[in-house]
């Protein structure tokens, strides 16, 4: 087996000399080309004349000045929803053949976004580049020759007329390359349970069968299967059920606020590698180990605009104005969030995708995620991000050396005023309750100078409430699906809070 891990190594090496550097401007004006022609003769692209954008002096600006943007009920009433009518050539050539599955983080009915084939190719090809992209990461030539664990949703997807719907994951592994079957763990027959609780029980029960050297899959489900896993085998630690552990591509959120509980599952450090896969397609990996930011995929399927992430341009319910101006890759500027609005081989035009991003290397365009547009807290001008909340609780992890892989808060009205209602998801954050407070407000209060500002008008101060991190958990069971794509909601409206807190009073 190390014969034949020096073989792929040396593959990869050969793979990543031989391949020119991609220059990220130029390979995004080809990208939007390409998507208008492809599509100028869809009914989307008849619409908004694709062809005379085409001709234009400059297509980059007369597509941004002409086309609106597009959340998924904008253009899935409009334009989506005719595609379940029997009708084709929508806004891509043909039909799809997958619908991926999405409730996100901020909806409970979910949405049917397309996949096409043609975005299935663009989401083979990153992965490809991706893993040539391991050759900058010092891996020794045996990792190549062990098992990937790649823990999503069901691959038993459903059937409906003339296509098949399930969540990105299930979509993709079951379209994973046939080379590489023989070293796709949990396998064809474990990865089609839909029951997620099953499905990791039955992983547990193999897990001695093979012989892991990556994992791939949302931390917060990752870190629930490596429980399991280590629970059964009656063992400390992972490595003693996979010595050979040596990487985890996390995705679908931001790592950092599972980092300190991960790390407590391994027996040694292994690399971690974040990845952007959403169910719009792949939009960007890490792909060098000087730094944790993710290079955009800008030779893809996907087109990227951004749009300054500031007050005036986002309206309350997270969509952004008609008018907020959009800039192209050219024109980026670090320290900046930004929304990200895509258009893509799956018939997505000036989509809001619902993420803002963050610019760490623009020559390598390179960018790491700052939070949802949704989960924005801008309650009496505290303006806080995700980004920002993660770095709070990072600093309580420290302080009170813990770790807190989840948390949720509302701006919630009191009959004293607002204030910021958190809840923690830890194990052993043992200090009484005033200590917590007193530590969270002043950090925020000393990072972030619109929070500070806030303290001193309406906002009243902070409340925290210490949960177990199953509770977490369990309501993502019960108000979704455990496993796959479902992620917990950082930021709640007053609603969705009293539901979440009359669901914490059945498990306390």
């Amino acid at each position: 087996m190390e014969i034949l891990g020096n073989i792929i190594k040396g593959a990869i090496h050969l793979k990543e000399a031989l391949t020119s550097e991609v220059n990220p401007v130029q390979a995004q004006e080809k990208v939007l080309l390409k998507l208008l022609e492809t599509a100028k003769e869809t009914q989307f692209g008849k619409h908004y004349n694709f062809s005379d954008i085409l001709n234009s002096e400059n297509p980059a600006q007369t597509f941004a000045h002409r086309i609106p943007y597009f959340d998924y009920n904008k253009i899935n009433d409009v334009w989506w929803s005719k595609l379940h009518q029997g009708e084709t050539d929508v806004t891509w050539p043909n039909s799809p053949s997958y619908f991926a599955l999405s409730s996100g983080t901020t909806g409970t009915k979910s949405k049917r976004i397309p996949v096409t084939d043609d975005m299935l190719a663009a989401i083979k090809q990153a992965g490809i580049n991706q893993v040539t992209a391991l050759s900058n990461f010092d891996l020794p030539a045996d990792f190549f020759s062990k098992e990937a664990m790649m823990l999503g949703s069901s691959t038993d997807l459903i059937e409906k007329e003339d296509h098949l719907e399930g969540e990105i994951s299930g979509i993709t592994a079951s379209n994973i390359p046939f080379w590489f079957k023989g070293f796709y763990k949990p396998g064809e027959d474990i990865s089609k349970i839909d029951d997620w609780d099953t499905r990791v029980e039955t992983i547990a029960k193999r897990a001695k069968q093979w012989d892991i050297g990556a994992l791939s899959g949302i931390p917060s489900w990752i870190e629930l299967m490596l429980k399991e896993v280590i629970n059964y085998h009656k063992v400390d630690h992972i490595h003693q059920v996979w010595p050979n552990l040596q990487v985890y591509t996390s995705g679908g959120v931001a790592f950092g606020p599972y980092k300190k509980s991960f790390n407590a599952l391994l027996g040694k450090p292994i690399t971690v590698i974040d990845t952007y896969l959403a169910s719009e397609g792949f939009i960007a990996f890490q792909s060098r180990p000087e730094t944790d930011a993710m290079q955009l995929v800008t030779d893809g399927g996907i087109y990227f605009e951004f749009v300054p992430f500031k007050p005036e341009y986002i309206n309350q319910d997270g969509s952004i104005t008609e008018d907020a101006p959009s800039i192209t890759l050219k024109d980026v500027e670090l320290e900046q969030d930004y929304v990200l609005i895509i258009s893509t081989v799956s018939g997505a035009w000036r989509y809001l995708i619902g993420d803002t991003i963050e610019f760490t290397d623009i020559e390598r365009a390179e960018i790491k995620i700052t939070g949802r547009t949704k989960f924005f807290l801008n309650t009496v001008g505290s303006q806080l991000s995700v980004n920002k909340l993660d770095k709070a609780i990072r600093h309580l992890e420290e302080t009170f050396n813990t770790a807190i892989p989840e948390y949720t808060l509302c701006a919630k009205r009191y009959d004293d005023g607002f204030y910021h209602t958190w809840y923690l998801g830890a194990e052993d954050l043992n200090k009484d309750n005033k200590t917590i407070v007193s530590a969270l407000d002043n950090f925020l209060q000393s990072a972030n100078k619109n929070y500070k500002v806030a303290r001193s008008k309406a906002l009243e101060g902070v409340k925290v409430t210490v949960v177990k991190p199953d509770v977490f958990y369990d309501w993502n069971g019960a108000n979704k699906k455990k496993g796959g794509q479902v992620k917990m909601e950082r930021v709640m409206g007053e609603e969705k809070f009293k539901e979440w807190e009359d669901f914490v009073e059945t498990k306390v």
